[in-house]
């Protein structure tokens, strides 16, 4: 049950680390201290998993392995699986508030091989265990990433057919060539789990919770998706029917192509849904609370054919509703989660958000449409609901007060009585910690007075998302306590 309180929205990426991309190392905990300084209860991250296509969290290789990127190095020094000069005279970038994914990409899975080769026979009882605990997901994903490196990257659709289609005997046969690499890609995930549950044990010791967030689809490109293609909607030669996205809004005359595979919900219920709540078993396990990505999607969803270019010849279907949550809840208990139901929502979607029990999401970015009264205004919230001054998809306060029209941006300033002497981002954030919202979550680089240049994703578009990082000077006592002054004067 979450209590009136406050937390701060910032991945793993963004924290400060010499070697190019936020880690689960000492920044990591360097931060959490500074979330108690600032009087914070809550951290909310991104999805964990292995980036994909963009590099997107949302685009992941797994639903539930996590990110290698995410390994300290520093760490595994400590541990004797690497020296220094393995790693700290390599190109991992050199713009401190940016990641620079290529040369992540090309220089960081070499000195995880380094250490999995230092790490012969260290391990072998504990990963046994690891992989008994793990074992509905974690022998088709090193299986699926050992292919998938095999054969060039390239995705599952384009293998042989034979493996492609997993028959027993490809199966079989790749299982004893690539016995060595899915070693490795185990080794992978048993550090990830290691280095993130030591790092979340710290937090919640300090009385701070992580948020997680789960994307509802996988990757066409995933292990989810070769490894258990009966519960997506496919055609015999595994290629999608139909994929995900939203319609033409006023945002997108030809709406949102996603291009994910849409799940055969018919075979799921007949299954007992027993893949999505093995699913939300293993988030529950990793977060305090899990923020489900498009929730409205369980009532209806979007369905666009395959092939399609754009968003604008799909339609509404009917999703599962109730009754995978009541199957959730039957199996697992009560569990800790946030309803994103922005977009499109008709009164059954309310209904069923409403039903379900979870807190819906309120943007404030969204509330100061000049034209019509909107339900996003803090007046309007009922206490059942997480506020955020704006989410990973959205423009930064400051960036959104340069590039929003002028009407709109007048009536936030009226309305939240904005001015340059608090700093209108402090404003903005205190429009959110003020109201009856149960939660209110801020950007990290709203808290810090950042615009534009700062934003973390542009939706619907590729290349520059997902790159911000904080500078480390930037966390500093004097910021901590000036929010933990004004989470105090809300109630936080």
């Amino acid at each position: 049950m979450i209590k009136r309180s406050s937390g701060i929205l910032m991945h793993i990426t963004s924290l400060p680390s010499q070697y190019g991309i936020g880690t689960f190392g000492r920044e990591a905990y360097e931060f959490v201290d500074f979330l108690v300084k600032a009087g914070q209860k809550y951290w909310q991250i991104l999805p964990l998993g292995s980036t994909g296509f963009g590099d997107s969290p949302y685009q992941s290789f797994s639903a539930f392995a996590g990110n290698p990127y995410f390994i300290d190095l520093d760490f595994l020094n400590k541990e004797g699986l690497l020296k220094k000069e393995d790693y700290n005279t390599l190109d991992f970038g050199d713009n401190p508030e940016k990641v620079e994914y290529e040369k992540i990409f090309n220089n960081r899975m070499h000195v995880l091989r380094i250490a999995f080769n230092k790490s012969k026979g260290r391990y072998k009882f504990k990963i046994e265990k690891f992989k008994e605990e793990h074992s509905h997901w974690l022998e088709d994903y090193a299986l699926y990433m050992a292919i998938k490196y095999k054969f060039g990257l390239i995705s599952w659709q384009h293998w042989d057919n034979d493996i492609k289609l997993r028959e027993k005997k490809a199966l079989k046969r790749y299982k004893e060539q690539l016995r060595e690499e899915i070693d490795f890609w185990v080794f992978l995930q048993y550090l990830f789990f290691k280095q993130y549950k030591d790092l979340k044990q710290y937090a919640n010791s300090n009385g701070i919770k992580i948020i997680g967030d789960i994307p509802i689809y996988v990757a066409e490109d995933s292990a989810d998706t070769w490894a258990n293609s009966e519960i997506f909607l496919l055609d015999e030669a595994k290629k999608p029917t139909v994929v995900s996205g939203c319609p033409p809004d006023a945002f997108s005359e030809t709406g949102q192509l996603w291009g994910n595979p849409i799940y055969n919900w018919e075979v799921l219920e007949g299954q007992g849904y027993k893949w999505w709540i093995e699913r939300i078993r293993a988030n529950s396990k990793l977060y305090d609370v899990t923020r489900i990505d498009h929730f409205r999607g369980f009532e209806s969803y979007w369905e666009i054919p395959y092939g399609d270019e754009n968003a604008v010849k799909g339609t509404w279907v009917k999703g599962p509703g109730i009754k995978l949550f009541d199957a959730i809840k039957g199996a697992l208990g009560k569990i800790n989660i946030i309803a994103e139901d922005l977009g499109f929502l008709t009164e059954k979607v309310i209904d069923f958000r409403i039903k379900s029990g979870y807190p819906g999401m309120k943007v404030l970015q969204f509330a100061f449409d000049s034209k019509e009264e909107s339900d996003y205004l803090p007046h309007n919230y009922d206490k059942n609901c997480v506020v955020y001054t704006g989410t990973h998809d959205n423009d930064t306060v400051n960036g959104w007060l340069k590039n929003t029209n002028v009407q709109d941006v007048a009536f936030a300033s009226e309305y939240l009585r904005l001015n340059e002497e608090e700093g209108e981002n402090w404003g903005f954030i205190s429009g959110a910690l003020s109201s009856v919202g149960v939660l209110a979550v801020a950007q990290m680089q709203d808290y810090l007075g950042l615009g534009e240049e700062a934003r973390m994703n542009i939706p619907s578009t590729l290349g520059g998302n997902w790159q911000w990082r904080v500078k480390k000077e930037a966390l500093s006592d004097d910021l901590s306590e000036k929010i933990c002054k004004v989470t105090k004067i809300y109630g936080r």
